[in-house]
């Protein structure tokens, strides 16, 4: 499920709201979902998450309308019950990476990791856009200006040639006068 929303970049209504149906594995791998507005898009899944899917999938054994996502009892699951999944876990995965351990990390960061690693590739906005099932480009403006090695692969564009590649580091004599001001 996770590896599912990273990948997509569903919103947590859309995750809950997939049936067994929605999913096409093999040639053409996609998940059709219904996002904000009932607007319809499909998404094409990667051969990574395809080979998790396949095995739930069958494990699952649902119905074309069973929830792809099941509780115990066979109802959807709730949004509370994914950010409580995604805290598990996010626990297991801190004891091999500290750095995760005080973070709070909500199923929404899921889609944002989607569409950092889509701006990250390459990928145009205006994709990014109908991926996520954005109304307009506007809202994946944000994930363009969130990504500092996008911009400083702009910012070493306009470095002039006689310049020393890096970062501009001060010396004491300068951070001393700029402090005095």
């Amino acid at each position: 499920m996770i590896a599912l929303a990273v990948q997509t970049g569903l919103r947590v209504s859309e995750l809950t709201s997939l049936n067994c149906a929605d999913v096409t594995l093999g040639a053409g791998a996609a998940v059709r979902c219904e996002g904000k507005g009932r607007k319809q898009r499909t998404v094409p899944l990667g051969s990574p998450v395809q080979c998790l899917l396949q095995p739930w999938m069958i494990e699952r054994g649902g119905r074309p309308t069973d929830p792809l996502f099941p509780t115990r009892t066979g109802r959807r699951l709730s949004r509370n019950a994914v950010a409580q999944r995604l805290n598990t876990h996010t626990a297991t995965a801190a004891k091999r990476c500290p750095s995760l351990r005080d973070k709070d990390i909500h199923p929404h960061a899921l889609r944002h990791s989607c569409a950092m690693s889509l701006s990250q590739a390459g990928v145009d906005t205006s994709v990014i856009a109908l991926w996520l099932g954005h109304a307009g480009v506007r809202s994946t403006d944000a994930y363009v200006h969130t990504d500092m090695s996008t911009k400083e692969k702009a910012l070493a564009l306009t470095t002039p040639l006689t310049a020393k590649p890096g970062r501009y580091r001060p010396t004491d004599k300068k951070l001393a006068f700029l402090d005095r001001l």
